[in-house]
């Protein structure tokens, strides 16, 4: 299910262009447009999904490839043994401004505690 007015439902649907990482059947991940750190890769369900909040009992399988794929670019990416972080924001306070669940792969410099 996609939804006309979501921009990453449009980046799925390659109407908006994307410099894609990575693509399969289930998961796409590209660049961000807006870097935070030397490597930052957003990770998206095909399917949309707006936010944890409205994830369904059917949900868990999307949620895992999403943040397997996360740690699978990670290690292609070289930032282990350094590490890196994944960020999942939701609702408007916690900075999601893209309405379609996606995690944020952030990694290639070192990161603060607390984080925001």
């Amino acid at each position: 299910m996609s939804y006309p007015t979501c921009l990453f439902c449009k980046i799925v649907g390659g109407t908006i262009p994307a410099t894609i990482v990575h693509q399969d059947d289930h998961v796409i991940a590209f660049e961000d447009i807006n870097p935070q750190a030397p490597t930052h890769v957003l990770v998206i369900p095909r399917t949309h999904i707006a936010s944890l909040d409205t994830l369904g009992d059917g949900d868990h399988e999307t949620v895992g490839r999403v943040l397997h794929r996360a740690a699978e670019i990670a290690r292609s990416r070289g930032l282990m043994p350094d590490g890196y972080r994944v960020v999942l924001n939701c609702g408007p306070a916690a900075g999601q401004t893209v309405y379609h669940i996606h995690a944020h792969l952030l990694g290639g410099r070192g990161f603060g505690w607390p984080p925001g």
